[in-house]
Order: structure tokens, then sequence, then C-alpha cells
């Protein structure tokens, strides 16, 4: 599964304007955030932001608040005196919350706490969905906890549950999964190694909250030269096998010739 915005989502504060068009110029497409990145008395000012903000639609999501929320209708109606039709709905919890979108709309559902991870499986197969997003932080929260990480910085379990079960019902319904953001902006190691794992898993994109971070996510998204060279080596003797095969001291089978596929389809 692809997603044709391209691998590196950036967000940027829907109250910092003068960040807009930086953003989507360094990123495959901007998030324009009216949650979490903007305080509550500055939400009407980001409104308008968004309203005078003459970027490309096609490569421009707009994060609303959640559903239940006082701002997710004032968030609605500004998005209806705009051209941006992705929007990426906080903290969604249940399915039926995103019928508040027509079909003009192509909703990006952020599943973030544990009602949004249990519901993974409908959300996912609602019609105005079409990609998934996971979040650890809030998630914790939302179950009592302090930290999505261990000392060493890997996810504790349940932070990797709920990244694996946003994978899996995304894919179930042939939608595309996005993979969450690295707090740590120093941490360009575990940057690296976190968005070339969401690659390898199926993830088609991760967000990212710093320019220095998209780099680094395009690098490790990008299919390399000897990974590229073996997916149509395989590929081509596949033409003239029958079911399994032999190829370069590996068994080959159909799986095997889709992972090849996905690396090409990566490197284009």
């Amino acid at each position: 599964m692809t997603l044709a915005l391209g691998p590196a989502l950036l967000f940027c504060p829907a109250d910092r304007p003068e960040r807009f068009r930086g953003a989507l110029e360094k990123a495959d497409a901007v998030i324009l955030d009216l949650e979490d990145a903007v305080l509550p008395e500055s939400k009407a000012t980001a409104r308008g932001n968004i309203i005078d903000a003459d970027l490309d639609p096609d490569r421009v999501i707009v994060r609303v608040n959640p559903p239940d929320s006082d701002a997710f209708v004032s968030d609605l109606s500004t998005l209806a005196q705009t051209d941006f039709r992705t929007v990426m709905v906080a903290k969604t919890q249940d399915a039926d919350s995103l019928d508040a979108f027509d079909e003009r709309f192509s909703v990006i559902a952020l599943c973030e706490t544990a009602r949004g991870i249990h519901a993974a499986d409908r959300i996912a197969a609602h019609p105005r969905v079409v990609a998934m997003m996971w979040g650890a932080e809030d998630l914790v929260a939302s179950l009592g906890g302090t930290s999505s990480r261990r000392g060493d910085g890997s996810y504790r379990d349940i932070a990797r549950y709920a990244r694996s079960r946003v994978l899996l019902e995304a894919g179930a319904q042939g939608k595309a999964a996005i993979d969450a953001v690295h707090i740590a902006l120093d941490d360009i190691d575990g940057l690296a190694a976190e968005a070339e794992d969401a690659a390898a898993s199926g993830f088609a994109a991760t967000a990212c909250i710093h320019p220095n971070q998209v780099a680094v996510i395009r690098e490790a998204y990008a299919a390399d030269t000897a990974a590229v060279e073996w997916a149509r080596s395989v590929l081509s003797a596949a033409e003239s096998e029958r079911g399994v095969f032999r190829f370069q001291g590996r068994m080959i089978d159909e799986p095997v010739l889709r992972h090849a596929r996905s690396v090409l389809a990566r490197a284009r």
C-alpha cells in the first residue's frame, strides 16, 4: 500500500502561518495542526490562518480536534471554507464519529487512546478513511501511564501493540498506515531505526515534528541499490519458473515476490 503524499509528513502549528510554505517545501506533505500544537485561546486565529493559506491542497493535511470536543464543529466549518480535503482526525475513538465527513473528504484516523486502538478495526473499515495513524504519548496517558518508552528509548509493550494493531487493521482494509512521530529531536539514530523498521513492516509514511527529521525518514523509506537490483533479478527469474524455485540460495515463493514488488514500488 502506498500513500501518494510521500513518506515524510511534517506537522506545523496552524497558529504559525509564516512556517506553512517552508514546511511544505521541506516535506512531502504538511500537516497543519489545529489540535495539540495550538493553545485554546489561539485556535480561532489558527482557523483563520488555514482559511487564508495559499497552499497546494493535494499536499496539505489538516489535523482537527477530536470529534467529541467543542472545537470540532468549528474546525469543520473552517474546512468548508477551504479547498483542503484531507483531514487527520485527532483521538478518533469510534467509527460513527467519522460520519461527520461527507464524500468530499478523505480521512486519516489518528488512533491514540485506549478506546481508539480497541476500535481500530471498525475505524479502518469506515468508507471515508484512507489511512490510519497511531500515537504513543496520548495512548499511554489515556491508560494512566507516564511514559511510552523505556530508558533505552525503545517502546513499551503497550505502544508496540498499538503500533502493530493500527498497521494490521489498516492493511486488512487496504488502507495506508502512518507511523507515529519520534519526539526525541536529537535522537537521529533512533529515528532512522524506527523509520527503517516502519518501511520494512509496511507503513506508508512516518510523521515528524521538525524539518531536520524529513531527510532521515526519506532515506529510510527509499529502497537501496542492492535491494532494487535483487528485486529486479528475482522477478525476472520468476518469469521462467513455475511455483516455488531457488534463487541465489534462497527459496522463492509468491510472498517473497510480493516483497520484491514492494521494493520496486518504493524505488519509483
